[in-house]
């Protein structure tokens, strides 16, 4: 993917979505499958020095929406779906004392859902995403997407 394209995903989200520009919500990288998606500290935190459960939250189920907007972009017949977030479980596994890292790994599972989308309107797509710290899982994530096709 085109570095072009991971700005347009950034840019899209601080415009749609402005506290994600002062969560300081970043993308990092993305290799085709793996999205990573950053955010600091610094403005994310509460009031025991460490990471918002919100904020964690927040950055795992915009790293998964950007997944499924990435995913899209990359099929011609659908880059115009509009993407809503449906439903998001995290379990908070550690205190995070540090910047954040969210990533997410498209899967088989994953793909064959969006793939509904050559016979239906709509469809759902659920991802797990990872919230790391100092390179440790501290969280995890199940977020639901839904995605419609534009009529």
């Amino acid at each position: 993917m085109s570095e072009r394209l991971l700005r347009a995903l950034e840019s899209r989200w601080h415009a749609e979505i402005p506290i994600s520009a002062t969560m300081g919500i970043a993308v990092d990288q993305f290799d085709g499958t793996t999205l990573v998606t950053r955010a600091a500290l610094a403005p994310n935190t509460n009031v025991h020095g460490t990471a918002f459960a919100g904020s964690q939250f927040s950055l795992a189920a915009l790293c998964g929406w950007g997944q499924v907007w990435l995913q899209l972009a990359d099929r011609p017949t659908d880059q115009d779906a509009s993407i809503v977030f449906v439903e998001g479980h995290i379990r908070c596994l550690a205190p995070v004392a540090t910047d954040m890292m969210a990533r997410c790994t498209w899967s088989e599972t994953a793909a064959a859902a969006l793939a509904d989308l050559a016979t239906q309107d709509r469809t759902r797509v659920v991802l797990d995403v990872d919230l790391l710290a100092n390179g440790r899982t501290a969280a995890r994530f199940r977020g639901e997407y839904g995605v419609r096709r534009r009529q």
